[in-house]
């Protein structure tokens, strides 16, 4: 699969971007108590919070929101009627704190749907489907292609700080001994090509957006061969109390989701009609994930 090539190491800082988009349908059935949705609708500021995550939600030129997490959530305002945003970038690690500490009112970073966060942030429903893979060097010359592999191998296995990975990795029983944490993909690609680390484990997308940038030197392994459960569901992040916007946003991203608009807008991303998420609920993954 063909992903946008960024640089992922390019340097970043928050900014304010203010967007203008078209005014659409907006819906006047839900939450007309919600503050976050009375305002926005009023013209008010919606900040999105995301960190560096090529290709699912980075800053571009001016902190421009890129991505193709970005992208579904801009369209998806843009039919709310929603014309004033604000991104703002952070260590993915920062993410759920910076929106309970209101730093910002929606997560557009591209989170997995699952149980331990669901009990710190509420989620939109799902905007798609996606499975976790290794980045080796290339040739795999200690052939590792899941856990077991890396346990067996006594390998060091890379990953970043906060993601879900490393209560994966725990769970599956690689020792905290060969589990190295770094902040995000430049650390973790950096680490692999230096020979500190045998694996990287993350999700596809950001795995072959890594061998992308390797110049040759990494390359991506079978994700049909780690665990089933680690097939996971994305969401958009908001604030318990902003559950009037959320519930409006739903209803507008079903609309969105899946439209020649919306596949036109992140088909430069390598998301593809095999990403939608079908019939999978937020309910099913906080409860199962």
């Amino acid at each position: 699969m063909k992903l946008m090539s960024k640089a992922i190491s390019k340097s970043v800082a928050s900014g304010i971007l203010t967007i203008g988009l078209t005014i659409g349908a907006s819906s006047s059935t839900f939450a007309d108590t919600d503050a976050l949705l009375n305002s926005a609708k009023d013209g008010g500021l919606v900040r999105l919070g995301f960190a560096n995550e090529v290709p699912w939600a980075y800053p571009g030129e001016n902190n421009e929101p890129l991505g193709f997490v970005n992208a579904i959530v801009i369209g998806t305002l843009k039919t709310m009627g929603i014309e004033n945003l604000e991104p703002v970038t952070t260590d993915w690690a920062g993410l759920i704190p910076g929106i309970k500490a209101n730093r910002y009112d929606i997560v557009t970073g591209g989170m997995y749907i699952l149980k331990k966060r669901c009990e710190n942030m509420d989620f939109s429903d799902p905007i798609g489907v996606f499975g976790d893979a290794l980045v080796v060097p290339t040739g795999n010359p200690k052939d590792l292609h899941n856990y077991q592999d890396v346990i067996k191998s006594k390998s060091v296995l890379v990953t970043g700080t906060g993601y879900n990975t490393i209560d994966v990795a725990k769970s599956e029983g690689v020792p905290d001994a060969d589990l190295m944490l770094v902040p995000g993909p430049t650390e973790m690609l950096a680490a692999l090509l230096a020979g500190r680390a045998d694996a990287i484990v993350t999700n596809t997308f950001t795995a072959h957006e890594m061998a992308e940038q390797s110049d040759g030197k990494a390359e991506v392994t079978d994700p049909a061969k780690m665990p089933d459960f680690t097939l996971n569901w994305v969401g958009i992040g908001f604030r318990a109390e902003d559950a009037g916007f959320r519930e409006a946003y739903n209803a507008a991203q079903a609309e969105y989701l899946g439209s020649d608009e919306m596949l036109a807008a992140v088909a430069e991303y390598g998301y593809t009609k095999d990403q939608l998420p079908g019939d999978a609920t937020t309910e099913f993954a906080c409860e199962n994930r």
